[in-house]
């Protein structure tokens, strides 16, 4: 008889690796590390257990943004309230507040319920090359041997 292995919370083994992302586009560090937040790089994958890796992305204000996406690429809000939508583009976020923009990449490609919530919290992203989880001993990723 053929059974499918299904993951069990107290069975995952967690790591943490660090991603650098100098020069590289926006999607691809996005979409390679919400591989990992949700555990898609395992084999013991299960879609609805937390068996994701946690992730920390450093250098986030020298990612890449590839063609004219810096002045034509619109991040709107709404506050609710009549005329509060306010609109910024990818290059002025960038410029502001960089480890935003890289999660509001990331958090667009996990899933949008709780599972997907906490899988996300394992998301530490920094502007500048330095990271408060050096006691973890985080394991460096280069990004174009994923790809």
């Amino acid at each position: 008889m053929r059974t499918t292995y299904l993951a069990k919370p107290t069975e995952i083994e967690r790591k943490w690796y660090v991603l650098d992302a100098t020069d590289i586009p926006l999607g691809r560090i996005s979409a390679a590390a919400a591989t990992i937040l949700r555990g898609k790089n395992k084999p013991q994958f299960t879609p609805n257990v937390d068996t994701g890796d946690n992730v920390i992305i450093i250098n986030a204000a020298n990612v890449k943004l590839t063609g004219r996406k810096a002045s034509r690429k619109l991040y709107h809000h709404h506050s609710n309230y009549a005329g509060g939508l306010r609109t910024r583009t990818a290059g002025e976020i960038r410029e502001n507040h960089p480890t935003e923009l890289i999660e509001l990449s990331i958090k667009g490609m996990m899933p949008k319920n709780s599972l997907g919530h906490k899988q996300f919290l394992k998301l530490h992203v920094y502007a500048g090359a330095e990271h408060k989880q050096t006691a973890q001993q985080p394991e460096v990723l280069d990004i174009n041997k994923l790809i």
